[in-house]
């Protein structure tokens, strides 16, 4: 049976783009098969050395050499993001971030703050929508709805002064308007002292 061929790469196998030449060590001649960078700024540009002396150069190797330690962190803090620039949070490069540059071809981002304004009007509308038993007494007391107790008291006690038959000459129209102010405001003082509407402000 052959015996099956081995194509792993050898540890400390010689670099296949190793030059023909020495090693950069001085004074050595052996074959240079293992490159190692010139420096921390050229990492680039190579030595080439035999095993033994890129052995030793990478044993001396200190890639933050006569570095300060404020340039030390700030290489470190460069490291973290790959050396890639990071901009304020909603910029774009050196431009704010503007919404129509992004591609949205099934409109999701438009829909989304569209759906999110509708909600804000129709919480808008309810919340200026009296309920439904109020309607009347609110019209019969000339107030607008969301309302306060407090103004429904300094309203009721207008009114009831404006239409009191004794100061209207005991005139009957005027006791009839004043019968219907009671209703609307009895109403309005029970769903204030009873529900607790959110929508409404007690003060009472």
């Amino acid at each position: 049976m052959m015996a099956r061929r081995n194509t792993r790469h050898r540890a400390f196998a010689p670099d296949p783009d190793a030059p023909e030449r020495c090693c950069d060590r001085e004074g050595c001649t052996e074959s240079a098969g293992y490159r190692a960078p010139r420096s921390r700024t050229s990492l680039n540009e190579y030595y080439w050395f035999c095993l033994e002396h890129v052995r030793e150069y990478n044993a001396r190797w200190d890639y933050y050499k006569g570095m300060s330690p404020g340039q030390i962190e700030a290489q470190l803090r460069a490291d973290t993001s790959w050396d890639r620039p990071s901009w304020k949070l909603g910029h774009v490069g050196r431009q704010a971030f503007r919404e129509e540059d992004v591609l949205d071809p099934l409109d999701i981002l438009n829909s989304s703050a569209r759906a999110r304004a509708q909600r804000k009007k129709k919480a808008r509308e309810a919340a200026h929508r009296a309920p439904e038993p109020l309607r009347e007494p609110l019209r019969t007391m000339g107030l607008d709805w969301p309302v306060s107790f407090e103004d429904v008291k300094a309203r009721y006690k207008t009114l009831a002064k404006q239409h009191h038959p004794d100061a209207n000459h005991g005139s009957r129209e005027a006791e009839e308007r004043l019968k219907l102010i009671n209703v609307a405001y009895t109403a309005l003082r029970v769903h204030f002292t009873t529900q607790a509407d959110p929508g409404l402000k007690q003060t009472a």
